[in-house]
């Protein structure tokens, strides 16, 4: 499995969803500890730049 941004499970763009797939965990708690990182919102754009989208879905 690679670590991609989420389609389905997206708040603003899919970054902390995709890293929830990835790690198999909620994607509640992927976004508190992003909440309590004191760089979040750099590291967040690094991340929403530079994680490949996941593929559309048929359905």
């Amino acid at each position: 499995m690679k670590l991609r941004k989420s389609s389905t499970d997206k708040s603003i763009v899919g970054v902390c969803g995709g890293i929830a797939e990835f790690l198999g965990i909620s994607s509640f708690a992927v976004r508190l500890i992003f909440i309590l990182l004191p760089a979040n919102v750099l590291i967040y754009i690094i991340l929403a730049n530079t994680m490949s989208d996941s593929p559309q879905s048929l359905y």
